[in-house]
C-alpha cells in the first residue's frame, strides 16, 4: 500500500474516531484522544517518509488533530476546558518521556530488543521536550486567537455564531506555522542538514494547511452533532 493511501486512511481515521469518542463520551472523549494523539505522534515524529513528492514525518496528521480538538472544546466547552485539556496533554508527555527513558535502564534478557527499544527511544527525550516546550506555546496561542477572531467576528457581524471558519482557520494556520518551525528547528537542528530540516518544515506546514482547511468541516459537524444530540436529549 503506497504512503498517500496510508496518509488518507490516516485523516479518515482520526477524523472518524474524534466524531465517534465526543458522540459517546462527550469532551472525555476529546481529552483521551488528545493524550492518545500528542503521545503517539511524538514517536512517529521519528519516522521520515516520502509521499506526495515531498519529505515529511509521520506525526503531522495526528497532531494537527489536537489543534481541531482545542478548538472544538473553545467553540463549545469554553476557553477554560481547550487550556484545561493543553495540560493534560503536557502531563501526560511528561509521564511518557520519563517512562520512556526507564524502560532503557532496565536490564533485558534479550539484547536484540535492548538494541530495538534504544534505536527508537534513544533520541526521544530531545524530541520530547522539544515536542512539550512548542506544544505548549504553540496551543496556548491556538486557543488565544481562536477566541481573539471569535470576538473580532461578533464585531464584524454582530453574531456570535457566525465566522466559525474564520476562527478555526486563523488560528490553526498561524499556531501551526510557529509550531512547525519551533519544532522542527529545536528537534532537528544538528541531526539532519538545514536543507532537510527546511524540507521538513515546508512539508509539515503544507500539510498542517490542507488539514486546517480540511477540518473547518469536522468543526462544522461537531457543532450540528453537539445541538442535534442536546435538542433530542
Amino acid at each position: 500500500m503506497s504512503n498517500e493511501i496510508l496518509l488518507i486512511l490516516s485523516v479518515l481515521l482520526t477524523y472518524s474516531a474524534l466524531l465517534a469518542l465526543h458522540q459517546w463520551c462527550g469532551k472525555e472523549g476529546l481529552v483521551g484522544f488528545m493524550v492518545f494523539a500528542s503521545i503517539v505522534a511524538n514517536i512517529e515524529v521519528m519516522i521520515l517518509v516520502r509521499a506526495f513528492g515531498i519529505e515529511q514525518t509521520l506525526g503531522n496528521v495526528l497532531f494537527a488533530s489536537t489543534f481541531l480538538i482545542t478548538d472544538v472544546l473553545s467553540e463549545i466547552y469554553g476557553k477554560e476546558s481547550a487550556k484545561r485539556v493543553v495540560k493534560i496533554g503536557i502531563f501526560a508527555n511528561a509521564l511518557f518521556l520519563i517512562f520512556s527513558q526507564l524502560w532503557l535502564f532496565y536490564t533485558m534478557q534479550d539484547v536484540q530488543n535492548l538494541q530495538h527499544f534504544e534505536s527508537i527511544f534513544a533520541n526521544t527525550p530531545r524530541i520530547i521536550i522539544a515536542s512539550l516546550l512548542v506544544f505548549a506555546i504553540a496551543s496556548y496561542v491556538d486557543v488565544w486567537l481562536y477566541h481573539f477572531w471569535w470576538d473580532l467576528s461578533e464585531r464584524i457581524w454582530h453574531n456570535r455564531s457566525r465566522g466559525l471558519w474564520l476562527r478555526n482557520n486563523g488560528s490553526t494556520l498561524i499556531s501551526q506555522l510557529l509550531n512547525t518551525l519551533l519544532f522542527s528547528f529545536g528537534a532537528f537542528y544538528g541531526i539532519y542538514p538545514l536543507d532537510v530540516i527546511l524540507q521538513i518544515a515546508l512539508s509539515s506546514y503544507l500539510i498542517f494547511f490542507i488539514l486546517s482547511v480540511l477540518d473547518t468541516p469536522i468543526l462544522y459537524l461537531f457543532v450540528y452533532l453537539t445541538k442535534t444530540k442536546t435538542l433530542y436529549d
